[in-house]
Formats: structure tokens, C-alpha cells, sequence
């Protein structure tokens, strides 16, 4: 089985403010990224991916907008091999009423919350009552965590050590940390190595390789392989780009004396049974 667990779905230019489709072209270094996103496409890049959670976004400071109903209808209209997460933006008023339409109504049946770009820290008591709901509907929750190219988004937002504070209050929600929280990934293997129900994605990481080959380096140094989940960030990246890039990490070491990394511990990255693990199997 193949999940990709972070997956965008989007009108790009009507869901996104003029000024963050400027800020897009700084995503990736040297590449301009096309960020429509087309079912026909993503699956003709996906062979053998069996699930997709797909999500918007809501974040008014960075000028991302996706209706929960968009989302919906996509995961509607592809219901065969994806599932659709509803999202939030709490620092806007009637979050908690979007948060309960998008579960009870819409029948979303997870959370995609965009701390940096929406300008709140996850562990914020306000936001008590999603995490409250979150965990007695048994909802998961993906974060983006790790940096970002938009400007105005406070890094501080985005740490990973704040969902620390949010798993010993709530440790029955299902936390997944997309990116691996990178450029924090140290942050990030502590917590997920720390929290049973807290897990890190590896979505959007394989075109930087030298810096993935380090960061899951220290994944085995930590012994925290069973915590990581595939994912790709489509559009930024495809499910086949992003497990060429897993499985040709170990290219880069030869002539060299570096240590492997486990080729059955990526092979199960890849393969991972992540809608068992977040409860929606």
C-alpha cells in the first residue's frame, strides 16, 4: 500500500491573493513551479498510490483561501482513492462553526491547519476547542511545519516544539507534522519520538537531498523510522519523483564512507499503512 498523506487541491488563481502568487515563485530555488493542480495529472504520477488525503487551506494573512465545500467536492468526485480534510483559520471569526460544518455536514473527515501562514501558534489555549473537538471525533490533524517563502508568515509559528505542549494536553489526536518540520527537524524528531499518536510527514523534502539524507540520518539515529509517513505536496512534487528521491539517497554516498541509510526502513516509509495509523482505515 502506498498513502500520500499531503496533497493540495485548488483553483490556484482564485484561491490564492495576487501578492502570494508572486511570493509562490520563490518555493523552490531555481524553479518555477506550476501549483494548478489537476486530478488527471497528479494520477498519472502517482502509479501505485492507493490513498490520497487532500486539503486546501485557509490562512487570510498570507492570501489562501480554499472553501471546505471545494475540498469536499474533489474528494467526492474522486471518492475511489482519496479522502478529504476540511480546514480552519482561527484567527478568523466563525472558525468554529466552519470546523463542525466541514466534519458534520461537509463529512470531511480530517484537519489541515496552516499555523505560520495564518499567523496563530498551535498551542494557543484559545484553540482549545478544535483540539477538544479533534479528539472526541477522532479526527487527525496535518500541520505544515518548517519553513515557508511567504513573508509575512511568522516563523515562530511554525516551530515544532509547540505541538508539544498540544500532544501532553491532547494525546489522543492523531498529529501529523508535514515536511518533517524542516528546516527544525531536530525539533521535530523529538516530538513525534516523544508522542505515540505524533507523526512527521516527508512531503516536498526529496528535491533537496543532501539536506533529507541528514535529516534521515538522524530519524535513525533516534530509531524513529515508525513515525514517519509518505507524502508528496503535490503540486510542488509527484508520489513517483518523491520516492525516486527516497530510494536514491544512498547514490550520493558512493566513493564515500558515510553511513546508509536503511533501504527496508525507506521501503516501509514508502508502504506505510498511514490510514490505519491516523484512524481512518
Amino acid at each position: 500500500m502506498i498513502v500520500d498523506v499531503h496533497c493540495h487541491t485548488w483553483k490556484y488563481l482564485e484561491h490564492f491573493s495576487p501578492e502570494a502568487r508572486q511570493q509562490s515563485t520563490r518555493a523552490r530555488a531555481g524553479v518555477e513551479v506550476d501549483l494548478t493542480v489537476d486530478y488527471q495529472q497528479y494520477r498519472a504520477t502517482a502509479a501505485g498510490c492507493d490513498w490520497t488525503l487532500v486539503f486546501g487551506g485557509k490562512a487570510r494573512l498570507s492570501g489562501i483561501w480554499v472553501d471546505d465545500d471545494y475540498v469536499a467536492q474533489y474528494a467526492a468526485d474522486h471518492a475511489a482513492n482519496t479522502i478529504g480534510f476540511l480546514s480552519v483559520d482561527p484567527t478568523q471569526a466563525g472558525w468554529e462553526t466552519e470546523l463542525r460544518r466541514g466534519h458534520q455536514e461537509l463529512g470531511l473527515r480530517g484537519i489541515k491547519l496552516l499555523p505560520m501562514y495564518a499567523g496563530f501558534a498551535p498551542h494557543d489555549p484559545r484553540l482549545d476547542p478544535l483540539w477538544r473537538y479533534a479528539q472526541d471525533h477522532h479526527l487527525p490533524v496535518v500541520l505544515h511545519s518548517g519553513t515557508t517563502f511567504v513573508s509575512q508568515a511568522p516563523l515562530e509559528c511554525t516551530l515544532p516544539r509547540h505541538l508539544d505542549d498540544v500532544a501532553r494536553r491532547f494525546p489522543e489526536v492523531r498529529l501529523v507534522l508535514g515536511h518533517l518540520g524542516h528546516p527544525y527537524e531536530g525539533e521535530c524528531i523529538a516530538v513525534i519520538r516523544k508522542h505515540p499518536q505524533v507523526y512527521a510527514d516527508v512531503s516536498a523534502l526529496h528535491y533537496r537531498p543532501l539536506q533529507l539524507y541528514h535529516s534521515l540520518m538522524l530519524v535513525q539515529e533516534y530509531g524513529v523510522w515508525h513515525k514517519l509517513l509518505f507524502g508528496t505536496d503535490y503540486p510542488f512534487t509527484t508520489v513517483e519523483a518523491s520516492i525516486a528521491g527516497l530510494r536514491g539517497l544512498n547514490q550520493m554516498l558512493e566513493g564515500t564512507a558515510l553511513p546508509r541509510l536503511k533501504v527496508d526502513e525507506l521501503e516501509s516509509l514508502i508502504h506505510r499503512d498511514s490510514l490505519s495509523l491516523l484512524g481512518l482505515a
